[in-house]
């Protein structure tokens, strides 16, 4: 079963923190537009959060002449969020894993293993700067 209508839209803010709450409305909208089931909101609210901080903190080292964009689109049973920041890229092939005992007590380190953890998909293009994250759904 495919989700009931095809949606492709795109936002763009300021890399400013305050922002990143701006993300629980539009998953909000999306959860509510396609009629997705609510066991996977949790997932799509904490990974795109994760990824959208990560886009302001790290990206755009919360520049506010820097902006986020935000996109979103379905694909058959898949919704694909895209977040690109202006920033100059990390090297995503080469992130230390936060679950091992020396990385353990580490405050930074744990945003892609969340979102890995959470998303269906991760993939990071770009040198880094766009990350797309695929969540396979149902719907109500």
């Amino acid at each position: 079963m495919n989700l009931p209508e095809s949606i492709n839209e795109q936002l763009k803010f300021e890399s400013k923190l305050n922002n990143v709450n701006n993300v629980e409305s539009i998953v909000d909208d999306v959860c509510e537009k396609l009629q997705i089931n609510d066991d996977f909101y949790g997932n799509m609210l904490i990974a795109i959060t994760e990824a959208v901080n990560n886009a302001i903190k790290h990206g755009n080292k919360e520049d506010s002449n820097k902006a986020v964009l935000l996109s979103y689109e379905t694909l058959e049973n898949d919704l694909l969020f895209t977040i690109k920041d202006e920033g100059f890229g990390f090297d995503f092939n080469n992130i230390p894993d936060p679950t091992i005992p020396e990385n353990i007590n580490k405050v930074n380190g744990r945003g892609v293993f969340i979102m890995k953890s959470l998303a269906d998909e991760v993939t990071f293009t770009e040198n880094g700067t766009c990350v797309k994250l695929k969540f396979s759904v149902s719907y109500n």
